[in-house]
């Protein structure tokens, strides 16, 4: 109905601009070849508007997919940064109480660290990136609240020389390394136990090695984001940028993650 309409139209149209230009009587009469020419010609033009509308029309439905993932990433990124260990927080509270009970002159220095920890948690964890720098100090704050709570029984190595401190990096990405490596290695009870950390970058490619001894046996999801959480949040956030390696023996556990932070 609506090809008839236009065409209707459209004789009417030529009929009564074009015919006075030439002799010809093309324009005068309707007949099977300017039938079949008009239909072709609209038929054409509505094939090809219709392309145009398809495209249109997938491309927003595109754009609006990539908007649902996007924001459907971003919660599972909040939702992931979320599950910090709370076991960690307990104990420095607890700690911190027997320091004050006692008049340790520690006991300033651990408010002043889990502070940091805390702010570092609440404000800078939101963002999505942070330089190096900012999650250095917060591993070298954790690192120094666990000494406290094991009394230094344990020998720990934490090597940023070659690392870049002004690279930007998604916050609490090594966290769950350090947790692991205490959870799994670190007793109070055997002073010969040991961690082993060292992170270096070279241009824009990051590069963090996590080794400690072997200690009891404990189960990887029961330590603060876990180590399946911390993949996921790598896939999400560095698709396709990043190797992790871990490879336990008999004497040492090991970690290696490759980050690319162009």
């Amino acid at each position: 109905m609506a090809i008839a309409v236009v065409m209707f139209f459209q004789v009417i149209t030529e009929n009564a601009t074009l015919s006075s230009l030439g002799t010809s009587n093309y324009f005068e009469t309707f007949g099977w070849i300017r039938f079949v020419s008009t239909l072709w010609d609209e038929m054409s033009f509505m094939i090809f508007t219709g392309m145009i509308k398809f495209a249109v029309d997938w491309f927003e439905m595109e754009n609006k997919k990539k908007t649902l993932e996007n924001e459907k990433l971003a919660v599972e990124l909040k939702y992931l940064k979320s599950q910090i260990n709370p076991h960690f927080l307990f104990n420095t509270l607890h700690n911190l109480n027997y320091l004050t009970q006692i008049k340790s002159d520690q006991a300033s220095e651990v408010i002043v660290m889990l502070s940091n920890i805390m702010r570092y948690m609440i404000y800078d964890s939101n963002k999505p990136s942070v330089t190096l720098r900012k999650e250095i100090d917060y591993i070298q704050d954790y690192l120094a609240l666990e000494a406290i709570r094991l009394n230094n029984k344990f020998d720990l190595k934490f090597d940023v020389t070659e690392a870049n401190d002004q690279l930007e990096i998604a916050p609490l990405i090594f966290i769950p390394f350090v947790e692991n490596a205490f959870k799994h290695g670190i007793s109070d009870k055997d002073e010969k136990s040991w961690i082993d950390i060292r992170l270096s970058t070279k241009e824009n490619i990051m590069y963090l090695v996590v080794e400690n001894s072997i200690g009891e046996k404990v189960d990887m999801e029961s330590s603060g984001v876990g180590l399946e959480n911390v993949k996921k949040r790598l896939a999400l956030g560095y698709p396709g940028k990043y190797t992790l390696d871990i490879d336990e023996s008999e004497k040492k556990y090991h970690v290696s993650l490759t980050l690319d932070l162009a």
